[in-house]
């Protein structure tokens, strides 16, 4: 049975519509495609609609999406709350001075990046991805985004993998997650 943080009607529509990949990006990896989730106009809108009940409208002043999957859910947010929006990077991706951070994937290493001008001092940030695994680049996200000034209002994904315990590598910052497996 499916299980996430805004109930099971919405736990179940998110696991109906992700695919597994085994092997990618690399062997022993079992990739959870969300792709016909993001494909799927009414349960899309759905999607970010349970987000934005979530938090409420007024509890965010900028969605941050993490690349590339979390730009797609983060422009969607921001859109139907009409605040902005702030892509978070992999490293090389912008063009002006940027704070960095490095981490470990479960599967390697990789760097972030922010605009170092990204926010208002104080500013709050919800921070969206698509899945959070080990936790290890929501953790330098969030990181980030507190360097760069800005103030983490919440941070949501559509999928947790539970088993990789990135919710207690985030403690005691809360997760938000539509489906946990």
């Amino acid at each position: 049975m499916a299980d996430g943080d805004s109930g099971r009607d919405v736990a179940r529509r998110v696991a109906d519509l992700t695919l597994d990949v085994p092997d990618f990006p690399q062997p022993g990896i079992m990739f959870k495609d969300l792709t016909p989730l993001f494909a799927s106009g009414p349960d899309f809108a759905a999607t970010v609609d349970t987000i934005v009940a979530h938090y409420g409208r007024d509890t965010f002043d900028v969605v941050a999406g993490i690349e590339a999957r979390g730009f797609m859910i983060a422009a969607a947010v921001a859109y139907a709350t009409g605040v902005g929006v702030v892509p978070v990077r992999k490293v090389g991706k912008l063009p002006r001075q940027t704070l960095r951070q490095t981490y470990a994937l479960e599967y390697g290493e990789a760097t972030l990046e922010l605009h170092a001008d990204a926010f208002m001092n104080g500013q709050r940030v919800l921070v969206v991805d698509d899945v959070l695994a080990t936790g290890g680049t929501a953790e330098a996200t969030l990181n980030l985004v507190e360097q760069a000034g800005g103030v983490v209002a919440g941070f949501t994904v559509l999928l947790e993998l539970a088993f990789l315990k990135g919710r207690e590598r985030l403690k005691p910052r809360s997760v938000h997650a539509l489906l946990t497996v």
